[in-house]
């Protein structure tokens, strides 16, 4: 589990940073949306209220309240550290599993910082193979511990230690690819905005399981789409629509990030590894081509438009992904379209023929890796046997020598 906001806090994370008790009371997602009555009777909206109540506890409260305390879990060694929380690498004292343990200390003036809140909230709710697990909440009252699943690694560091110069593998690529859109489909199924994909927010185990995590920036959305933050994303990983200052932005934001991170795992490199807001823009459209009223219709209304960008022409994307095949070019190029309308729908990129052949190459490399582990047993015995075999022969040949019959030789001279 990765620590989350590890990246300078931006102006609306500052002015949403916490909630104070009073200001708890009206936060409920539910309380803000518009709806359809149909969708409220199929699947309630999550309520923050709840978390927040359990974020805030009296020290009676706290207790009495959980099953399991601080001190059920041992904490080991540090993971990774944010503004507002610290990751712990943990394990649990009764039944020795390995968890990661995210502090997220309480200020008794500014109260729960609200990502806290959304993060409990949300994944109190968000049960899924693809998106880590939030085991436990346990509070004290001058500290907020979530108790998630251990996993081994982020996709970042992944990359750099198992990838070719960060590059990975086609198969692994795929199967990323595949695990990230269930994700990704199950949140926006769930009318959860992610809002903050990137590698480090994407957790490998070693059994090669992906999950989405830090949930932090998540928001719920409705129908008709609401009004957010426009500081949202890690700029790398953050959609032209966002940069240009949309705040109507809806489920097209998570496919943008989820395809500057597919290229990222052919390269090894960022995409748009942009310095501020306009040279990310000016990364994107020097590779995509610079939009326009005819190419994209109402992109002059934005607020961060600017109409003296630089012109450029639209570049084949197989300039940078020489490696990548005709499928693969296919899906990327629709999840990176400017217009977020255009782009491919996380269920629909499921559906994509690029994902057909997956269980195939995985059942592929799984008798490859069968077989090589098989050899390498196979080495192993035979070097740890050679010095023995080496003993015997030695004298063995000492008994020729000497006038003696080899073992299992029958002497003719009587």
């Amino acid at each position: 589990m990765a620590a989350d906001d590890t990246s300078k806090p931006t102006n609306s994370q500052r002015h949403d940073r916490s909630a104070s008790d009073s200001s708890i009371l009206y936060l409920s997602i539910a309380s803000s949306l518009v709806s359809p009555a149909t969708f409220f009777r199929r699947r309630p909206f999550l309520d923050l209220r709840q978390a927040a109540s359990s974020a805030r506890p009296s020290a009676a409260r706290a207790a009495m309240d959980k099953r399991h305390q601080p001190s059920s879990f041992q904490q080991l060694e540090k993971l990774g550290e944010g503004t507002y929380a610290t990751v712990f690498k943990g394990r649990n004292r009764q039944t020795g599993e390995m968890v990661a343990l995210k502090e997220i200390h309480l200020d008794s003036e500014e109260g729960t910082p609200s990502t806290a809140i959304r993060e409990i909230s949300l994944m109190k709710e968000l049960k899924h193979e693809n998106i880590v697990g939030l085991h436990d909440v346990i509070h004290t009252e001058n500290k907020l511990m979530l108790v998630f699943e251990y996993m081994d690694k982020d996709l970042k560091k992944y990359m750099d230690v198992r990838g070719d110069r960060g590059q990975l593998d086609y198969v692994t690529i795929k199967s990323f690819m595949h695990q990230l859109m269930r994700g990704i489909a199950f949140c926006h199924d769930n009318r959860v905005l992610h809002r903050d994909l990137k590698p480090q927010n994407l957790l490998i185990n070693n059994k090669g399981q992906l999950k989405l995590a830090d949930f932090g920036l998540a928001r719920a959305f409705g129908i008709p789409v609401n009004t957010f933050s426009n500081e949202v994303v890690t700029l790398w990983y953050r959609a032209p629509d966002v940069l240009l200052g949309s705040r109507t932005y809806n489920t097209s934001i998570d496919i943008w990030s989820a395809g500057c991170i597919m290229a990222e795992m052919y390269t090894g490199r960022p995409l748009f590894p942009g310095t501020t807001n306009e040279d990310q823009l000016q990364k994107i459209f020097r590779l995509m081509g610079t939009p326009s009223e005819r190419s994209w219709p109402g992109i002059s209304q934005f607020p961060e438009y600017k109409p003296n960008f630089h012109v450029y022409a639209t570049q084949d994307l197989r300039l940078i992904l020489p490696q990548i095949d005709q499928l693969g070019l296919d899906l990327l190029s629709r999840m990176l379209q400017l217009r977020p309308e255009m782009r491919i729908s996380a269920a629909e990129a499921l559906r994509h023929p690029w994902f057909n052949d997956l269980n195939q190459l995985q059942a592929q490399q799984a008798q490859h890796q069968a077989l090589h582990s098989h050899q390498q047993h196979q080495q192993h015995q035979h070097q740890h046997q050679h010095p023995q075999q080496a003993q015997q022969q030695a004298q063995q040949q000492a008994q020729m020598a000497a006038g003696y019959p080899a073992p299992g030789i029958v002497s003719q001279n009587y």
